[in-house]
């Protein structure tokens, strides 16, 4: 029997500890914002990218979006992923307007489209995962 591998956990630094804890603590997502006339991005950074702003807020996403593209990944990069290909990762456009790179939890592949509408996973299912997980919205479609 193989022994179940940790997955690897992304390093804190200054620009992403927040949103690290947030999701590590809560299950939510911290998306940044320019204090003055900016709109919510991702992935955290010192400076805002649309209006060079480095006086930034973060508000928390609503947890929900659609995916607007996805990949089937059949050959993990790390150990702890082997028993779980394939794994879908997939670009999420949030609710708030911002876009991210995450995993997509579903049983069934197969049923994984763009335009589909996702969730962040419960608070409990969250605490397994070291980054923003999400699943279908409509679990009938899971």
């Amino acid at each position: 029997m193989t022994p179940v591998t940790d997955y690897p956990v992304p390093a804190a630094d200054d620009d992403n500890t927040a949103f690290l804890t947030a999701w590590r603590e809560n299950a939510e997502i911290l998306l940044q914002v320019a204090a003055v006339g900016g709109r919510p991005f991702f992935y955290p950074r010192p400076i805002c990218p649309y209006t060079g702003s480095s006086s930034l807020a973060s508000i928390t996403a609503s947890g929900n979006g659609r995916i607007l593209s996805y990949s089937l990944v059949l050959r993990p990069n790390h150990p702890a992923f082997n028993a779980e290909v394939p794994i879908i990762l997939a670009e999420v456009e949030l609710q708030e307007g911002a876009t991210m790179l995450a995993r997509i939890l579903c049983a069934d592949p197969d049923r994984i489209q763009t335009g589909l509408a996702v969730e962040t996973l419960p608070r409990a299912e969250a605490a397994r995962y070291p980054l923003p997980t999400f699943r279908l919205k409509d679990p009938v479609n899971a």
